[in-house]
């Protein structure tokens, strides 16, 4: 006898489906994309159904719920989160939980909708006497019935008005659904449609003719800082709109969103389009929310961090990456997917149209552009028409510092200053002091979980661990000697500033990191601050060198250039070469020209010398060779094994007997390691690491199957990762 079966990807580390039998109740009304509560084991556990068919369920377990009226994923994005299951080597349950907006796939299943009154007018013959009344009930009235937000929004204080008008039997009062939308209370921005040059225009062309024709065609829009990229963006997404399909734009941080969103916003609601933005910036509310109006097609242009490439945008016509380049499109830990790579992959899947944009394009994007399965768009010019930033390279073997601020600019800064100019300073490296240091016998201060040394924020006064937040009080008397002299090592932003002060003790100064920019908001008022030159100096980590515009910024300068070179990981020349050739790009945008000082020991560094000449290709030339002839991506394909556990020495030993198992059958696969990793000790784990290289990607797919048979075999107090295409070793 034959019932109705599902296959479900549950919320759990296991990456095969499980099968249920569905109840007669459940039948109906249960769709593929749509989660319910199973049993698993002794506890109830949500997944998401994924196949249904007719089957033998007499040994089956009943599911014992379907929470949704209707599938919150339709059959491409399943499509998309089985493959990027499949790539990525992670369980398909815990794929579709970071898919889906918070808290959606726990236990209890809740989805915390908001709701709130809604009011409309009826019984027209009655008029009430007071003019507040009359006004509230006259603009409910030509809205055809508002949300007590939206009035709230028009009227300071409303309530007691409008239960007063229900009393009287001019308006009916009723409870329905709320979305909380995070732009509610914030004027729409004024827009500035701008001009196209020739180079912006035959960019826009090609894009168009990608988007009319309905197929997948990926781009790469190398355009120099202050070229224009986010007007040809606005052009795009406007003809994907006239068609009539749906527009989703990446950017690689949340402190990026406002800025962009703001552009939109002023385009296109004033013509009736509704904008959603996805980041972890917004509360779970919000973000579920913006996840319900988006499905219900509510929403034809979506903006967001690298998870709002799962948005469910069943019209998808264009995605639009900006900043390429940027490390963050990878997650870092649990699901390591990158989100420009699924980005390509759901273009070529629905399909329609990817736009890739940088002024310094990641290796991997060039070298497709190469191989003919990308085409290259370029804007060589800012579309002021100035010239780029000056740069020079500060070289401190030769230039004696104060504190951290070689003399050349310290003279720079103060000239921009007397000239009304704003400055940008970047010093990647946040805190007062990179460690603590006891003069007399040594002894620095690190932290019990990982191993590294604490970071002293002297305003705190209390050294913190950058990767577990673990935190100390600074000892007066060193633990080692009993000695006094505990002085700080180094500078970071937090000395950077404190150093500024005392030079230039009239200039207003603000910072910009993770430490100034944690509450919600702090990071756009900073932003606001710096445009309406409400600040002269802005000192801050990499945060400031990523897609701001700053009009007035006329210098900018660079502390500490060498500390990415020094890094053990192959990308580290493209790193710096990107950084800094975006911040210098910060300079000079409205007026043209400014100036750039970086300070290094290395100014023959190839990288450095490719960013003071702003020159993209001259870096690519130089750094390929060495990629290709070591076998490294974009030249190769890498996979990364982490071992962790309690135990370092069972850690070191499970990773070597893995290692072994695999060079018996690695065949093309290079196998590196087992090794230490860079930070052998992380959060309390010792970690150690086996690389896998391949020049191509088939013989690494296989020799996971043997990873995956070897590594159920590995004691239960280690834990193994896998990253496919890693971005960093440590």
């Amino acid at each position: 006898m034959t019932s109705l079966l599902a296959d479900i990807a549950v919320n759990a580390p296991v990456r095969n489906l499980f099968s249920y039998r569905v109840p007669a109740a459940l039948a109906e009304k249960l769709r593929v994309g749509a989660r319910v509560q199973a049993p698993f084991g002794r506890r109830s556990i949500v997944g998401v159904a994924v196949r249904l068919y007719q089957g033998d369920g007499s040994e089956l377990k009943e599911l014992r719920d379907c929470l949704d009226e209707a599938p919150l994923l339709d059959d491409q994005l399943l499509r998309l989160l089985r493959w990027a299951a499949d790539y990525y080597h992670h369980p398909f349950g815990q794929v579709i939980k970071n898919a889906l907006p918070g808290g959606l796939m726990r236990s209890s299943g809740q989805t915390g909708i908001a709701t709130e009154y809604l009011y409309r007018r009826i019984n027209r013959d009655i008029c009430p006497a007071g003019r507040r009344q009359q006004q509230i009930l006259s603009w409910i009235e030509q809205q055809g019935g508002a949300a007590a937000g939206q009035i709230r929004a028009e009227f300071p204080s409303p309530t007691t008005v409008l239960k007063r008008l229900v009393e009287l039997g001019c308006l009916e009062q009723s409870e329905g659904e709320r979305l909380r939308d995070p732009f509610l209370l914030e004027p729409v921005p004024s827009d500035k449609q701008l001009t196209l040059n020739d180079a912006q225009q035959q960019a826009l062309e090609q894009m168009i003719d990608a988007l009319s024709a309905r197929r997948f065609q990926s781009f790469l829009l190398h355009g120099v800082t202050g070229s224009g990229k986010t007007e040809v963006y606005l052009r795009a997404v406007a003809d994907c709109l006239q068609q009539g399909r749906q527009a989703l734009i990446l950017v690689p941080e949340i402190s990026l969103t406002p800025q962009l969103v703001s552009r939109f916003r002023a385009r296109f609601e004033p013509l009736g389009e509704q904008i959603a933005t996805l980041h972890s910036g917004l509360s779970g509310g919000e973000r579920y929310d913006a996840w319900r109006a988006i499905s219900r097609g509510q929403v034809n242009i979506v903006i967001g961090a690298r998870s709002a490439i799962f948005a469910p945008l069943p019209q998808l016509g264009l995605i639009i990456v900006d900043e390429e380049h940027d490390g963050s499109y990878k997650q870092g830990e649990g699901f390591r997917y990158h989100a420009r790579d699924l980005a390509l992959v759901r273009g070529q899947q629905q399909p329609c149209a990817v736009v890739l944009g940088s002024a310094t394009p990641s290796l991997a994007s060039s070298y497709r552009c190469e191989q003919g399965s990308c085409t290259l768009l370029l804007l060589p010019e800012r579309v002021h028409a100035g010239a780029l930033p000056a740069v020079e390279l500060v070289d401190l073997r030769t230039e004696a510092l104060r504190g951290v601020l070689a003399e050349s600019l310290i003279t720079a800064i103060t000239t921009a200053l007397e000239q009304r100019q704003q400055v940008l300073l970047l010093l990647n490296r946040r805190g007062f002091a990179p460690f603590l240091l006891c003069t007399d016998c040594g002894t620095s201060f690190h932290c019990p979980n990982c191993e590294i040394t604490l970071t002293y924020h002297q305003r705190r006064r209390r050294m913190i661990c950058h990767y577990c937040d673990y935190q100390d009080q600074v000892p007066d008397i060193c633990p080692a000697c009993r000695g006094e002299s505990i002085t700080p090592q180094g500078a970071g932003t937090e000395r950077l500033e404190e150093d500024l002060a005392g030079l230039f003790p009239a200039a207003r100064i603000a910072r910009m990191d993770r430490d100034t920019t944690r509450t919600k908001g702090s990071h756009q008022r900073i932003v606001n601050g710096m445009m309406a030159e409400e600040v002269d100096i802005l000192v801050g980590t990499q945060m400031i060198a990523k897609g701001h515009d700053f009009p007035n910024v006329a210098l900018v300068g660079v502390l500490g250039a060498d500390s990415l070179l020094n890094l053990p990981d192959f990308r580290c020349a493209e790193r710096s070469f990107a950084l800094l050739t975006q911040v210098a790009g910060r300079a000079g945008r409205s007026l043209g020209g400014g100036k750039v000082f970086i300070q290094t020991y290395h100014p023959e560094h190839f990288s450095l010398t490719c960013a003071a000449t702003h020159d993209v290709e001259g870096f690519y030339q130089q750094e390929l060779p060495f990629r290709r002839e070591l076998g490294y991506p974009p030249c190769g394909h890498l996979v990364n094994l982490i071992f962790s556990g309690n135990n370092g020495d069972q850690v070191n030993n499970s990773a070597t007997q893995l290692a072994r198992r695999l060079q018996a059958v690695a065949g093309d696969v290079e196998i590196l390691g087992p090794s230490p990793c860079p930070l052998t000790r992380l959060r309390g784990k010792y970690r150690y690491q086996i690389l896998l290289k391949s020049p191509s990607r088939p013989p690494l797919r296989r020799l996971l199957f043997a990873v995956d048979n070897a590594a159920a075999e590995l004691p239960r107090q280690v834990a193994i990762h896998i990253d496919i295409d890693p971005l960093d070793m440590f």
